[in-house]
């Protein structure tokens, strides 16, 4: 019987030597490559604002409910203007109307908006229909008119500045709670009185001091990332 020959190796020794010595460093510059590659996309900005918006998750994640990212920057520009901490905004916010979820802005004594304010709050206790609670009977056109607000003392504030100071706009009623709260004792540092004065109720003062509290511990944190959105 004849012998089969032996199939010869496609790559002989030598050649496998060779190829391991050349594959060799081209492994080494392609790792080199790819990590210094990589190094340089780390620095780049988006990456810095995907690592940021992770921290914010993390964050978010201790509270009941999250802060709106898009809330952040109009409780910010309020504290600039009234020297309010814009995480006692939104521990307001967060109190009043669960950062404005619930289904409707009007509670059923007749406060409202975002920031729940009665109507004669809003427009000023000057108003001859004020007494009692504060409902008042003020004509629609005249609750969100600057110039009616300011002439019974109201505390209604035309933020973005359309003519119309509005409770049911987010940034009016931010600023309106900013204004109402820095005149009632914060600007002083006296937020229990200010609290208070918002709402008359102790149970009330220490929620929003609650809320205030965990908030306030992450300010830099939620604002950074909120900003730069």
């Amino acid at each position: 019987m004849a012998k089969k020959k032996q199939k010869k190796p496609i790559l002989t020794p030598n050649v496998k030597l060779f190829l391991i010595v050349l594959l060799i460093p081209i492994a080494l510059t392609l790792y080199i490559f790819a990590y210094f590659s990589w190094q340089q996309i780390r620095e780049l900005p988006f990456m810095d604002y995907f690592a940021e918006k992770s921290v914010y998750q993390q964050i978010q994640e201790q509270f009941d409910l999250a802060i709106p990212i898009e809330y952040i920057p109009v409780y910010v520009a309020a504290e600039e203007e009234y020297g309010v901490p814009w995480t006692l905004l939104a521990a307001h916010h967060r109190v009043e109307t669960r950062f404005s979820t619930m289904k409707t802005l009007v509670s059923p004594v007749g406060a409202e908006g975002h920031l729940q304010f009665m109507p004669c709050t809003f427009v000023g206790w000057k108003h001859p229909s004020c007494k009692g609670l504060g409902q008042g009977e003020i004509p629609e056109k005249d609750k969100t008119n600057p110039n009616i607000i300011k002439k019974y003392g109201g505390y209604g504030v035309d933020a973005n500045g359309d003519g119309v100071a509005d409770p049911f706009d987010i940034e009016d009623a931010v600023f309106s709670a900013a204004k109402f709260l820095s005149l009632a004792g914060v600007k002083d540092g006296q937020f229990k009185k200010a609290i208070f004065q918002y709402n008359h109720s102790d149970e009330y003062v220490q929620d929003v001091l609650h809320f205030y509290n965990q908030y306030k511990e992450y300010d830099e944190q939620l604002k950074l990332v909120a900003l730069k959105k």
